[in-house]
């Protein structure tokens, strides 16, 4: 079994002899992610090929952005998500309601779907495959601290973490906070540095470099 994922990791680097850190990242991540039963191994090329052609969250990069540079929309976000996303040209699907959850210094938000895989696509693109695990839908409401450790994140203790369920009416976007040391940058500066997990709440958004 093993000389066959030699052979599989042999074939991707002779596509690509230079791998970036971005998916040395997303390699380290898959391993730990299947190890804890995240992730069929089958669909490990699908994430690759997402991250690869970039799929998607670039909506959602935009929304936070702006709600980072701008208070006003900020605030029309958190009042409400549908509205504010469709000024920006963004429109969910009809009967979808959009909720923003913001992150703060004290409360961390984690969105799941235990019953299915309501995934709000219209901002954040394909959903990724380990969303729709049982083992990710189960242990985040059970165990929201230990599975954002499993994605290298880690809280202090006195954070309060809060998962959001989905349902086929009812998406969410975390509103993850804005990184220290970006004052005066553009919305498209800004965009750069929201990644797609950051707004499901198992990631943060990049560190300015």
């Amino acid at each position: 079994m093993s000389g066959h994922h030699h052979d599989h990791d042999h074939h991707h680097d002779h596509d690509h002899s230079e791998l970036s850190e971005t998916q040395l990242r997303v390699r380290a991540l898959e391993t730990v992610l299947t190890e804890k039963g995240y992730v069929d191994p089958k669909a490990l090329d699908a994430i690759v090929e997402a991250y690869q052609t970039k799929i998607g969250p670039r909506n959602g990069a935009a929304v936070v952005a702006k709600a980072w540079a701008d208070p006003a929309f900020k605030k029309a976000l958190l009042a409400d998500a549908t509205k504010a996303v469709a000024t920006l040209g963004h429109v969910a699907r009809t009967g979808d309601h959009l909720i923003a959850v913001e992150n703060t210094s004290k409360t961390h938000n984690m969105i799941v779907c235990t019953l299915c895989s309501c995934y709000p696509w219209e901002v954040l693109g394909l959903p990724p495959v380990w969303y729709k695990s049982a083992p990710y839908r189960s242990r985040a409401v059970k165990d929201p601290r230990g599975v954002l450790a499993d994605f290298g994140v880690s809280l202090p203790k006195d954070t309060e973490i809060r998962v959001w369920d989905s349902t086929a009416e009812t998406r969410f976007i975390v509103l993850p906070m804005r990184p220290a040391g970006t004052d005066g940058w553009s919305e498209e500066k800004l965009a750069e540095l929201v990644t797609r997990d950051s707004m499901i709440g198992t990631g943060l958004p990049k560190a300015p470099k």
